[in-house]
């Protein structure tokens, strides 16, 4: 029995160690995103999937010096209804594309499963589908199981949209298992409950698992980094140009022009929470703790400002905050987006051009 007890020691030691010195491929990187997910069903065609985002754009994200990928990955794609564990060839082809692209290029791979809400509605409720969904994952793993283990990494989904962390938590482990019994070498990256959201990482204990990096997003707070945005719910998206670092002088005008009191406290309070890098910092030092206390590794997995109705330099010095902390507290980081509306580059007349603030915030080549 010691002897057992032993050996189960030496490999949870062991696997968390590879989580570890995997973790270090996962300093910076971007997300691929609007490629391969988010995108209305009829829309994922040959065309768009080989020209959106081209080898050319992976060898320039590597010559940025980014040193990982993030793919969001829009499961209804791949999945065979009623069997879940059949991927569908064409459309999973054209994943082993852009994967082996990557890591030709010398980038890291997570593999993130990103569906909507409607698929992430019925984990919630129906036991079937969540079986379903190991079904899938366990033959996705199988199939990259052959991909370097130190450079693909598997991550259970995207911001849960769970309220109930206890089933989100016992969900993600079927997942995990799942995933194991089909890639039993490779590292898996997981959340906690409420969108990936820090609080959440608080909440959860660490799975079982050690082969595991603990993921959450960071887009605080909304209400300068959703700004203009119409689908980011209380946010007002009528207004723009709201500063950032925040104080009650700095957003005295806008509390004025908001004619509803909700969203004139939104204002008020984001004023007195005086957000700016030391209020990130005091965020980001939870999550440390945490992980130091667990024995675990941390990534943020999303952060960014939707850039279209906001000063530049007040994006460019936000994001800036995010990065350098997370580097402080020693966790990768991988930005959001490559190229849409919160991107580091942008494509005007066929040409892909990287705005300069963006990646000198990020700390990354520009030219």
């Amino acid at each position: 029995m010691h002897y057992v007890i032993f050996l189960l020691v030496l490999l949870s030691q062991f696997t968390f160690a590879q989580a570890e010195q995997r973790a270090n491929h996962l300093s910076k990187g971007v997300n691929l995103s609007l490629w391969f997910s988010q995108r209305a069903s009829d829309k994922y065609t040959t065309q768009h999937l080989e020209t959106f985002t081209t080898a050319e754009d992976i060898a320039l994200i590597k010559r940025m010096g980014f040193d990982h990928v993030r793919f969001p990955i829009e499961p209804d794609q791949l999945w065979t209804w009623g069997r879940a564990e059949v991927l569908k060839p064409e459309f999973l082809a054209q994943m082993d594309r852009v994967v082996d692209a990557a890591l030709k290029n010398g980038l890291a791979v997570i593999i993130d499963i990103h569906p909507s809400h409607e698929f992430k509605e019925k984990l919630q409720t129906q036991d079937q589908h969540v079986e379903e969904f190991r079904d899938f994952w366990r033959s996705l793993a199988k199939h990259y199981s052959t991909r370097d283990p130190n450079l693909v990494f598997f991550e259970t989904l995207n911001e849960s949209e769970f309220k109930d962390r206890f089933r989100w938590m016992g969900v993600q482990q079927r997942l995990v298992a799942a995933i194991r019994e089909g890639a039993p070498q490779h590292t898996i990256v997981v959340s906690g409950a409420n969108w990936s959201a820090p609080d959440e990482l608080l909440s959860i204990e660490p799975l079982g698992d050690r082969n595991i990096i603990y993921n959450f997003h960071f887009y605080e707070p909304h209400i300068f980094t959703h700004q203009g945005a119409t689908w980011a719910g209380h946010v007002p998206h009528y207004l723009s140009k709201i500063p950032y670092p925040s104080s009650p002088e700095a957003v005295a005008e806008f509390v004025d022009q908001v004619p509803s009191q909700p969203e004139r406290q939104e204002f008020v309070r984001y004023g007195l929470n005086h957000w700016n890098a030391a209020r990130i910092d005091s965020e980001f030092r939870a999550i440390s703790e945490w992980a130091k206390q667990n024995k675990v590794r941390v990534t943020l997995n999303e952060f960014g400002v939707f850039r279209e109705y906001v000063e530049p330099a007040d994006r460019a010095r936000w994001i800036r905050d995010v990065r350098t902390t997370a580097e402080k507290y020693g966790f990768g980081w991988t930005m959001w987006d490559y190229q849409t509306n919160f991107g580091v580059v942008q494509k005007k007349d066929g040409k892909t051009v990287i705005d300069p603030t963006t990646a000198e915030a990020l700390g990354m080549k520009s030219h």
